[in-house]
């Protein structure tokens, strides 16, 4: 779990419980209305199949952790730029390696605790980038609650999220805010379990931006998701060997 300055603010979806990022299979429960919006959402940043077809990610997640992610294979390289640590891993095996301060770790204890500790960095931070495209995954219901405003004041429909057998945390619950004016997610709001009266906090999806063939948001307010980039390619040395990545 990562704890933000201050510690006012808990990197949150490994509170959050989230969900298997590859989509495919079938969809999960929706009504009608928020079937409908989710359907919007998606034509919105691009589409199903532009997703799918995005192999390439990278993004900087609240300056604590740099991402490379091959979507299609499931490879990762995750660079914890405060402790001076580097996962090499594939997150569908959770087989990988493991280098702190440039040497590889060899402790098989501490190499198995941060290739755990790195799929649950991979599943929380990409999480923050990607879930407008999981609303439809297997195991989500989605619940249409009517007409709302978020917090800057933006008109939009808002659907609860429950999950079943998914996640780490699957009693947890989202409420999403689709603008109104152009089908995007606008705010999210966490409740830690489904019955919880009130959301343990709200945060905005802004500065939504073209890259590639899909759009991404990186604004969540106080923080943000930083240096995001859709790539045609990514060499396989990003994913396999410890030297830094040269700037793309």
């Amino acid at each position: 779990m990562l704890y933000l300055s201050g510690k006012k603010m808990v990197a949150l979806a490994l509170l959050l419980g989230v969900l298997p990022l590859f989509a495919a299979g079938p969809q999960g429960n929706a009504d009608e209305k928020s079937a409908a919006l989710a359907a919007k959402t998606m034509a919105a940043m691009g589409g199903a199949e532009n997703y799918n077809n995005t192999r390439f990610l990278s993004w900087n997640f609240f300056g604590s952790r740099q991402h490379y992610w091959d979507k299609w294979t499931g490879r990762v390289r995750i660079e914890d730029l405060k402790n001076n640590m580097l996962v090499l891993m594939n997150v569908n095996t959770k087989e990988g390696e493991i280098f702190e301060n440039g040497e590889k770790v060899t402790d098989e204890a501490k190499q198995k605790e941060y290739l755990q500790k790195g799929y649950e960095w991979w599943i929380n931070d990409s999480y923050w980038l990607v879930m407008p495209y999981k609303l439809r995954d297997p195991g989500v219901t989605l619940a249409y609650e009517g007409e709302g405003k978020t917090e800057a004041g933006q008109d939009a429909d808002v659907i609860a999220m429950t999950f079943e057998s998914v996640g780490v945390t699957p009693q947890n619950k989202y409420k999403v805010y689709i603008g109104k004016d152009d089908n995007l997610i606008r705010q999210w709001d966490f409740f830690p379990t489904a019955d919880a009266a009130e959301p343990r906090f709200k945060t905005p999806w802004d500065d939504w931006a073209q890259h590639g063939t899909i759009q991404l948001s990186g604004n969540r307010g106080k923080y943000s998701l930083a240096d995001i980039k859709v790539h045609d390619q990514l060499a396989d040395a990003v994913f396999t060997d410890p030297a830094p990545v040269q700037a793309m």
